[in-house]
């Protein structure tokens, strides 16, 4: 008898001819939402690793009369040309050896310590190649990464950005999300189509809600290079981020581009007033199928010092449109983290990604974004959908308009600034309407299909499109094609709201147009604030060096995170 096998209770079998029983705990588990995410485990021959593949290379650099001649184990003769490039224009020869040599534990405790500054780190960390920037963060677990990232920041005050979006494309919609979104405290406010040929309708309804909200928010029209270019000379989009960076040869090569062509594109943005950072995120080359099997983040770290070596002051990285290709394998949220980490290293503003969503969890997606909003940088997301996400044209967003609250509490639950604020719903409403009936004047002026007083009132208590009357979008492109065929500038729209008596948008029109002029916004991670004056690396640098150091929350600011709209007030009680 001691040899026969247990019985469950009541000397059933658990599994008998014809049936099968499952534990109720693994079905419940199994029916989470967790389950529905994409998940696979290393495979390192085709890219699918994070960190630490068994094909990055060891670090190492020689420079000869100022000319790197290896890198990386590859002697120049058999450099391809992002090798060249970085080795020619991103790297400082004068300090690249000495940066090499560093333990990478060593620099690693130098990241994470409190008492080293930013400038030592910033020095080193510029005459690093891409296998010694990446060997070193691989050393770092999440909390150190974490403390690292606030110390290496270029901005001292965190920042926000969001997408401001409609299927619809709808112009009545999209220029009041964007008033409530400058608002809430967005810097920036990006925009997207669904019809290329509308995209100047949507970069028009960015501006004059921005600038309704408040004074100060920069717009962008994310759409091909050449259009995207022409809004910004015509003072309709003030700042530009989707010129992408790859990490290999092939998959630039696929593009059609190349470094040298994208340092090209930088200047022609830059030489006309239009601050632009780059775009890159680990997956991407994994995406393409050229990823040489390397691991996503010593890819990432490539584009991230082609960024540097092409002169823009940011990049905009995080995984980005990619991010759920990291975020099925092992570490793969820690190396969104690391890359990160490695564009503020080597001095570039960070739009930290955060922005396209990647799981059907709420918990990985707040996890997802933790890092980056207690760490503070300086774009928490690259893209906070301000609108529904069914309307995020960008494939939706960590989180969208429905987290407002949750993100407002998490800043006042730990003291810690998000960049956004919480508001009345009485002052969204006046603001919403206000920014409608503004654009409902330009468009009456310039002769354009008439916003109705029916798309004033639903897009004044709109939640998303499908609160929205449907518009003839055949009239609405042809439109948008003669709004750009006609020449019309932000100075036009600022002259006409003036003249309709909507002198304070005006205004701020004419501020975002001066700023311009000025072009002190092109510094390294500049916004405006509501009085238009630039806060960037250059005249508010982050000098974080341990507790009393650094950005603090200051009393207005902490009234304005605590007071949140549902807290009890004991004097009412």
């Amino acid at each position: 008898m001691a040899d026969e096998d247990p019985q469950p209770d009541g000397g059933q079998q658990a599994s008998q001819e014809g049936t099968q029983h499952r534990s109720r705990r693994f079905e419940v588990l199994d029916d989470r939402p967790v389950n529905q995410d994409g998940l696979v485990e290393e495979w390192p021959d085709v890219g699918f690793v994070a960190m630490g593949s068994p094909d990055d290379p060891d670090p190492s650099i020689t420079v000869e009369d100022g000319t790197i001649v290896e890198m990386d184990g590859t002697d120049r003769e058999d450099f391809d040309f992002v090798d060249r490039f970085i080795a020619d224009y991103a790297i400082n020869p004068e300090v690249a050896e000495e940066a090499v040599a560093i333990d990478s534990v060593e620099f690693a405790h130098m990241l994470a310590d409190i008492n080293v500054p930013r400038e030592e780190i910033r020095r080193l960390a510029t005459g690093m190649t891409p296998a010694k920037l990446t060997e070193v963060v691989n050393q770092m677990n999440t909390v150190e990464m974490m403390m690292a990232l606030q110390k290496v920041r270029t901005r001292k005050n965190p920042g926000n950005q969001c997408h401001v979006t409609s299927v619809k494309d709808h112009p009545a919609q999209l220029v009041a999300d964007a008033a409530e979104a400058a608002l809430r405290g967005f810097d920036e406010a990006e925009t997207t189509v669904g019809i290329t040929r509308i995209a100047p309708f949507n970069a028009l309804s960015l501006l004059v809600g921005t600038q309704c909200g408040r004074g100060g928010t920069l717009t962008q029209c994310a759409v091909e290079e050449a259009t995207e270019l022409e809004l910004g000379m015509r003072g309709i989009t003030s700042y530009a981020e989707t010129v992408s960076v790859y990490g290999t040869e092939d998959v630039f090569k696929d593009g059609d581009d190349t470094p040298w062509s994208k340092a090209f594109l930088a200047s022609g943005y830059a030489s006309r007033g239009v601050k632009m950072r780059f775009t890159s995120g680990s997956g991407s080359e994994v995406n393409m199928g050229q990823a040489e099997g390397k691991s996503m983040l010593y890819l990432e770290t490539k584009c991230v010092l082609i960024a540097k070596g092409c002169g823009v002051q940011g990049l905009q990285n995080g995984s980005i449109s990619t991010v759920a290709i990291p975020a099925a394998v092992p570490s793969g949220l820690r190396c969104i983290l690391a890359e990160n980490l490695i564009a503020g290293m080597v001095d570039l503003e960070m739009a930290s990604g955060n922005d396209q969503t990647f799981t059907h969890s709420d918990t990985r997606r707040t996890a997802h974004m933790i890092p980056q909003m207690f760490a503070g940088t300086d774009f928490i997301f690259s893209g906070y959908s301000a609108v529904p996400n069914y309307d995020d044209m960008f494939a939706g967003s960590t989180f969208d308009s429905s987290d407002f609250d949750d993100y407002n509490l998490i800043q006042r639950d730990f003291k810690v600034d998000g960049g956004t604020k919480d508001v009345e719903e009485e002052t969204v409403v006046k603001y919403r309407n206000r920014a409608v009936k503004a654009l409902q004047a330009v468009f009456e002026e310039l002769g354009f299909p008439p916003i109705t007083d029916e798309e004033v009132e639903a897009a004044t208590y709109a939640d998303g499109s499908e609160d929205m009357p449907d518009r003839n979008q055949a009239q609405d492109i042809e439109a948008a094609q003669e709004l750009m065929e006609r020449e019309i500038t932000g100075a036009d729209v600022a002259r006409i709201l003036h003249e309709r008596g909507f002198e304070e948008i005006a205004e701020n029109i004419l501020g975002i147009l001066k700023s311009r002029v000025s072009g002190d916004y092109l510094q390294t991670s500049a916004i405006l604030d509501e009085e238009f004056n630039v806060v960037s690396a250059v005249n508010n640098p982050n000098d974080y060096e341990g507790p009393g150091t650094g950005y603090r929350i200051d009393d207005d600011r902490w009234e304005e995170i605590k007071n949140y709209r549902h807290a009890i007030d004991p004097e009412d009680v």
